[in-house]
């Protein structure tokens, strides 16, 4: 079977809900049950793929995308988180990710037959943090936590995560921005720091309130992938030629479509480059 990826880095805020909560935020995103780690449900994701092909007037969209009573020649996975941008009192955000989810990402890549150069990256401590050789010792604020800078980030590992990023500007600033925290503090982010929105219905004539909800989001520059499979040789080639992210690389996803939210720009690594490589 054949596979590749497709990494979607957010350029809005991205709101895939999971539907109405007894909790505090009304809408709430769709989060992994074990985890909490959010991510995008594939049957979505192949939603979107299939409004795009149909916007697009390709031809034979039953046969790759499928329909009730038959299946599609397109495989499409979850969207898993890859790089989240938390607030730095510091500094600019800083891109956030963990160990677990850099494993996940080397056997993905693996499963989808490219080559890896990702290192086994060592579990930091809670409260510390794996950065920019430059700050090594420097405190860290990420929203109202503290952190220790205590080492740089693996060799290889920049390289093998900016493949999924189409924007050349935003792949250079890659390394300044990223830190690998441990699976733990990076799970008290994606349970306390991911936004929250609330938005208001009015009535047309008095203006008041009829309607008062809370929605959870994605923040922009939110980076995740997700794998594309074929179920013969030439069906993966041709369904990527016919959605033309070559030329146009934008989708739209998840909801609030009429409000700009949902926009993801779409890359699709050919190779993941050897270490030491130019």
């Amino acid at each position: 079977m054949k596979a590749t990826m497709l990494g979607f880095l957010a350029e809005t805020a991205i709101h895939y809900g999971a539907g109405r909560s007894a909790g505090i935020v009304d809408l709430p995103i769709v989060r992994e049950a074990t985890t909490d780690y959010p991510f995008l449900a594939g049957s979505g994701l192949k939603g979107a793929l299939r409004d795009r092909a149909n916007s697009l007037g390709c031809g034979n969209v039953d046969e790759l995308f499928g329909k009730p009573d038959a299946a599609g020649k397109l495989l499409v996975s979850d969207a898993r988180l890859l790089l989240l941008p938390v607030r730095c009192l510091t500094g600019a955000y800083r891109w956030v990710t963990c160990p677990l989810l850099l494993e996940r990402y080397g056997r993905d890549i693996k499963r989808c037959g490219l080559q890896t150069t990702l290192p086994n990256v060592t579990n930091p401590k809670n409260g510390e943090a794996l950065g920019p050789e430059d700050q090594q010792g420097n405190l860290l604020y990420l929203e109202e936590r503290q952190f220790t800078i205590t080492g740089k980030c693996e060799d290889g590992i920049h390289e093998a995560v900016k493949v999924l990023i189409q924007h050349e500007q935003t792949r250079e600033r890659l390394a300044a921005q990223i830190l690998i925290l441990s699976n733990d503090d990076f799970a008290w982010f994606c349970r306390f720091s991911i936004p929250i929105q609330t938005r208001n219905f009015l009535e047309d004539e008095t203006k008041r309130s009829k309607n008062l909800w809370s929605e959870e989001y994605l923040p922009p520059d939110t980076l995740l992938y997700a794998l594309a499979m074929g179920r013969d040789e030439t069906t993966l080639q041709g369904a990527l030629a016919k959605l033309s992210f070559e030329s146009d690389p934008y989708l739209q996803i998840g909801g609030n479509e009429t409000v700009g939210h949902g926009w993801v720009v779409v890359a699709i690594p050919r190779a993941i480059p050897q270490e030491g490589a130019s």
